[in-house]
């Protein structure tokens, strides 16, 4: 019931945000059971298995304006740029850098071919991914990038404020962290679990830098707000 309330919180509170520099990315976690490890009876149970948290960063002011949980395909990508749309001021150009995802590139030039410049960058590191330690990416060599759609500021592009966050999320939310036994048995848990997490970064955590929430510094709120608001109403 707080997850609900805190997800219908934010969708309710924070369309319509003025932007101008936004990082896309995916957290990759699993509910139940591995991919790989799935029995054949549940190969096209899209509730289980590998999910990926889709996070949507306003580098200027550290909001997080929009989060969805789903597989890594066009589906899923699709739910979450829609959901980046309604975040963000109707007909306002912006920036958006993503990593090379292919389905980000249909769901971008469809539902924000009014909106996004974007811009594509890549970390080449030092070991292909096949030949890597596990969770290990290997030494970065360097970042590539490309301009997708419109005309985006290139020396500007970049994942790097989006990635650092996805750290802090597997350590917010223990149910991200890896090679434990913390993960989610039920999509449904997770969900909530996330919404309760990213209600209280947005609104009732003092940003370390900013020192004011996220929420105050984009002007959406006047206030540091307390957990029990959402619980409560």
């Amino acid at each position: 019931m707080a997850g609900e309330r805190c997800e219908r919180f934010m969708e309710q509170t924070v369309p319509d945000v003025r932007v101008t520099d936004l990082e896309l990315d995916e957290c990759w976690t699993i509910v139940t059971v591995k991919e790989a490890h799935k029995r054949s009876i549940d190969a096209n149970n899209s509730e289980i298995g590998d999910q990926y948290v889709f996070v949507v960063l306003d580098r200027s002011n550290r909001l997080e304006l929009a989060w969805h949980l789903g597989r890594r395909d066009q589906r899923s990508t699709n739910v979450f740029i829609e959901k980046v749309r309604a975040a963000t001021v109707d007909g306002r150009r912006f920036d958006v850098s993503t990593d090379a995802l292919y389905p980000y590139n249909e769901a971008i030039n469809v539902r924000l071919w009014d909106h996004a410049n974007h811009s594509i960058v890549v970390k080449v590191c030092s070991k292909p991914e096949e030949t890597r330690e596990r969770y290990s990416p290997g030494d970065l060599v360097t970042v590539e990038k490309s301009l997708q759609r419109g005309n985006p500021d290139l020396e500007k592009a970049g994942t790097s404020h989006i990635e650092r966050k996805n750290g802090s999320l597997r350590q917010w939310c223990k149910r991200l962290t890896r090679l434990t036994y913390a993960f989610s048995k039920k999509k449904e848990n997770l969900i909530a679990a996330l919404a309760l997490r990213f209600w209280f970064y947005n609104f009732a955590r003092i940003h370390g830098s900013l020192k004011i929430a996220p929420a105050m510094e984009s002007g959406i709120t006047d206030r540091v707000r307390t957990m029990s608001e959402p619980i409560s109403s």
